[in-house]
């Protein structure tokens, strides 16, 4: 009874060993995991279309022609320098006809101007339709004058007596009409300085002829003063 205890002791001790051998031989040394699920479970498909890429441009073709153009190139080439040419001439006739409406409106734009300028002030009162009437029948008088004379006088008595007619009739017209000759003369230089040699050549004459028509004046003045003297010395004597 005393040894009873003790051999259930050696009785369990093996028992031990063998479930400890068995354990280590069925449980494996490396740690093994449990498989999860794979990543194509979670990418589902869009319920819409991707957008669409950016495409490159297409790179243009690096392969030359050949030296030798073709029939249609040839004609697509001359048509071209036809072209070229057809506007060059068409772009140098409108810049003609654009220069000749531009001197044309320009002269018209002067002579309008010009003819403007001719005119008297309306304070003048000068009127120049009876004036020019005037100045033309002075002409014609002097023509008739001298129809008998030389070709000389004939030619220059009409033209100096419708000009002295006019600058007595209308002498802002006439002033005008002067200064505008004057304008144009300046243009040349020879003829405006024979201009005023003449003018100066002129004034000295009309200043000599004033002149000689004051002394002319003074004397006839005395001649008859004179006369009226004598006249009423004979008359008084008479009586």
């Amino acid at each position: 009874m005393s040894f009873r205890p003790i051999l259930r002791k050696r009785a369990a001790l093996p028992l031990a060993l063998t479930l400890f051998a068995g354990t280590t031989l069925l449980v494996p040394k490396t740690t093994l995991h449990a498989e999860g699920p794979s990543e194509s479970i979670y990418l589902r498909k869009p319920i819409y279309d991707a957008p669409p890429t950016k495409k490159d441009p297409p790179v243009p073709s690096t392969t030359t022609r050949s030296s030798n153009p073709t029939p249609t190139d040839r004609l697509a080439t001359q048509i071209g320098h036809a072209r070229v040419f057809l506007h060059a001439r068409t772009q140098a006739a409108e810049a003609r006809v654009n220069d000749f409406m531009t001197r044309a409106l320009h002269l018209e734009s002067s002579f309008t101007s010009t003819i403007a300028s001719l005119a008297p002030p309306p304070q003048a009162n000068e009127h120049l339709l009876p004036g020019g009437l005037y100045v033309l029948v002075a002409a014609m008088a002097g023509s008739i004058v001298a129809r008998n004379r030389n070709i000389l006088l004939r030619a220059t008595v009409p033209l100096a007596v419708g000009v002295g007619a006019a600058w007595v009739v209308l002498p802002y017209s006439m002033r005008n009409i002067a200064d505008l000759v004057w304008g144009w003369e300046e243009k040349v230089p020879v003829l405006a300085e024979n201009h005023l040699r003449a003018r100066g050549a002129a004034i000295e004459a009309w200043k000599h002829a004033e002149m000689s028509g004051a002394t002319l004046s003074r004397w006839a003045d005395e001649r008859v003063r004179e006369g009226r003297q004598v006249v009423e010395e004979w008359v008084s004597k008479g009586r």
